[in-house]
């Protein structure tokens, strides 16, 4: 794929704040500083007004379904009366990119929004914010239906972090994950891996009893697929927004493909839009956090992550954490990373799945 192409899909995504850029930031997917390498895109180091981050995203299907931003600034809809903070989303696509794309236009705006109506930020505002944008996407997805019934089948796993006030809010709808580094032993510089999000993958045994408990009378909620744990036999994730088919019965029928539709009707929603939030105060000792798709966690321990972050310079991290996930998937072929660049997308996603990486600086 070609340099000029994935400028297209990733510079429209940027919107470059008319602020001073440590006061108020937003970047999405890219920016005219971002630089490509091949199917990489990347930005070695930026800041956001607790620190530095380092962003950078591979593409490995077809259409990238992966979408991030990270925005800087105030965290209220008054840009001059609201919290200042740190607001940092992955969206991973499944089924194409659009949902993830709308998540991405839609869910900061909406934290923006509740954050002005309850005075400050907090898990029922995160929560409304999801809730909401779930509710946006399923609009779109109605008002589509005739010309584009296909929207009903495609979603995205969200997650997302903030930081405001000395407080660190993480939520988590989906297989993303955030872990934190954490200074464990100061003497003998160790760093500790700290997982902020909960994950939502029908793998985990928790994630399989969850979804037996919430739906008592289907004996099929989850089923074993080809050596895979998968919800109704189709998808992995139980949380996401989008999936329409898969929250409402009324996509569940034509003109929606017969491949994509539950053969059992349904009246209660098989996945949630809801997302797992937790909150903690900032430590002295934490350094940093990672977020990342969980196409890099396929590849990548928690601990191997954080020891990559904690052991080198910050320019350029996240594009070195991208590379050794890439080097592990090579690895995997019994092929060299160098050959491994030189697949092209489509073709790529049988080595790997697209990845995004967000690491942010505690300082």
């Amino acid at each position: 794929m070609g340099t000029a192409r994935i400028r297209r899909i990733v510079t429209p995504c940027w919107r470059p704040s008319s602020r001073n850029e440590t006061e108020n930031n937003s970047s999405k997917n890219g920016d005219s500083n971002g630089r490509v390498d091949g199917l990489m895109w990347y930005k070695d180091c930026g800041r956001h007004v607790n620190g530095e981050f380092s962003m950078a995203v591979v593409q490995a299907n077809n259409l990238l379904e992966d979408q991030s931003q990270l925005e800087s600034g105030s965290m209220s809809s008054f840009e001059d009366d609201g919290p200042q903070g740190t607001f940092v989303g992955i969206y991973d696509g499944h089924g194409g990119p659009e949902a993830a794309r709308f998540v991405n236009d839609h869910l900061f705006n909406n934290i923006k929004r509740f954050t002005s109506e309850h005075h400050g930020m907090s898990e029922e505002v995160i929560k409304k914010a999801f809730l909401e944008t779930e509710e946006e996407f399923l609009s779109v997805v109605q008002e589509q239906w005739v010309k584009k019934p296909l929207l009903a089948s495609v979603g995205s796993c969200c997650l997302i972090g903030i930081i405001c006030n000395g407080v660190v809010y993480v939520a988590n709808a989906g297989d993303s994950r955030a872990v934190l580094g954490r200074l464990h032993n100061k003497a003998h510089k160790e760093i500790k891996a700290i997982q902020l999000s909960s994950e939502h993958n029908a793998s985990m045994e928790s994630v399989r009893h969850e979804l037996r408990s919430s739906h008592p009378h289907d004996p099929h909620i989850v089923i074993l697929k080809h050596r895979v744990w998968r919800v109704k036999g189709i998808i992995q994730v139980s949380r996401s927004i989008g999936d329409a088919y898969l929250k409402r019965a009324e996509f569940n029928k034509e003109p929606l493909l017969a491949k994509f539709r539950v053969s059992e009707p349904f009246e209660k929603p098989i996945l949630k839009a809801e997302p797992t939030i937790s909150v903690q105060k900032h430590h002295p000792d934490d350094q940093f956090i990672i977020f990342a798709s969980d196409g890099l966690w396929e590849h990548l321990t928690n601990q191997e992550a954080v020891e990559i972050v904690y052991n080198y310079p910050r320019n350029g991290i996240a594009r070195r954490l991208v590379k050794a996930a890439l080097c592990e998937a090579a690895k995997k072929r019994e092929m060299r990373y160098s050959d491994l660049k030189k697949i092209e997308r489509g073709v790529r996603r049988h080595f790997h799945d697209d990845i995004t990486v967000i690491v942010l600086y505690l300082d």
